[in-house]
């Protein structure tokens, strides 16, 4: 009997392409990904794909710009094999942040990665909680834009952070959509905070709007990059009277000191989704722990390819 279905991996995150793979209950594809001695990168796929749906899973986080490269030569490397569908599964969609023109003379390098995938070869992509929902625009190719909100969401129900004493907090006016899905979902109050970002990864809070005095509050926010953003919220939080102060994103990239200053805050607990692989990062920080997505990416790829809706997963 022909495969109809694959699921391949770069290296980025080798334990979700797993996870993903054993919920579809299929293997993961053979293929090489490795390097040649002076870096560049080779792929050879290993069996037969022509015809086939093929769906690779690879997040472009740290290294970004190696683990982009890996995906791109993966889908020539299908598309020369004839394969029947190509898709992108891209958990953490790396320059995401570059998604505009903030100053002359800069590049918007979300809408480069978009033409990249699309002459490479891929016909169709899927990502998880955009850091720009207008990126989907960039693409002349179908987008599925999936949300990690279920899996954090049935992580605070089950933590007991709901109801009157729970106050969710948006970290900045962008995420207040983001901020009061969750606060509707867990029933509990909203919060904003007020800040203004001088330079990239430096924030300064001006001040909270909302009431979180005598509460547990929550911080949710699509990323946590250096954290400062996030510590700073926290500390704001604390100081206007919350009694403990917690934190839920998607996509944990913790770079530079980030760690660092989640262990010296005042945050109880930090959530993040498997989008990127945190092994190291788990044994520096006993305050973070990691929900898998292999069943959300898993039945978004069984409902992609049977032709059922992606968007009643979140209905």
């Amino acid at each position: 009997m022909n495969k109809t279905l694959s699921i391949f991996g770069g290296n980025s995150n080798p334990k979700l392409v797993e996870d993903v793979a054993a919920y579809v209950g299929v293997p993961v594809g053979h293929a090489r990904v490795e390097r040649f001695s002076d870096g560049e990168i080779f792929v050879e796929i290993g069996e037969n794909v022509r015809n086939v749906n093929c769906f690779i899973v690879q997040s472009t986080c740290s290294p970004p710009n190696d683990n982009i490269m890996e995906l791109l030569i993966m889908i020539d490397a299908l598309k020369r094999a004839s394969a029947g569908s190509i898709v992108a599964i891209m958990p953490y969609f790396g320059y995401a942040r570059q998604d505009r023109k903030v100053k002359p003379r800069t590049p918007i390098s979300a809408k480069l990665v978009a033409d990249l995938l699309s002459a490479a070869g891929a016909s169709r992509v899927l990502s998880v909680d955009l850091h720009a929902g207008q990126i989907q625009g960039f693409f002349n190719i179908p987008f599925d834009h999936l949300f990690a909100s279920p899996v954090l969401i049935e992580k605070l129900e089950r933590e007991g952070l709901r109801g009157e004493d729970t106050v969710v907090v948006s970290p900045d006016a962008g995420g207040v959509e983001r901020a009061r899905i969750y606060s509707k979902a867990l029933g509990c109050g909203l919060a904003i905070i007020d800040k203004r970002r001088d330079r990239p990864n430096v924030s300064q809070v001006l001040h909270i709007i909302g009431d979180v005095r005598n509460k547990r509050a929550v911080l949710v926010d699509d990323m946590i990059d250096t954290a400062g953003t996030l510590c700073n919220a926290a500390n704001a939080v604390r100081d206007h009277g919350a009694t403990e102060v917690y934190a839920a994103a998607s996509h944990g990239v913790f770079s530079g000191p980030a760690i660092e200053r989640i262990n010296n805050s005042v945050l109880t607990r930090v959530w993040v989704t498997d989008t990127i692989p945190q092994t190291a990062r788990l044994e520096a920080c006993d305050r973070l722990e990691v929900l898998g997505l292999g069943r959300l990416l898993g039945e978004a790829i069984k409902r992609i390819h049977h032709g059922d809706s992606i968007s009643s997963l979140f209905s």
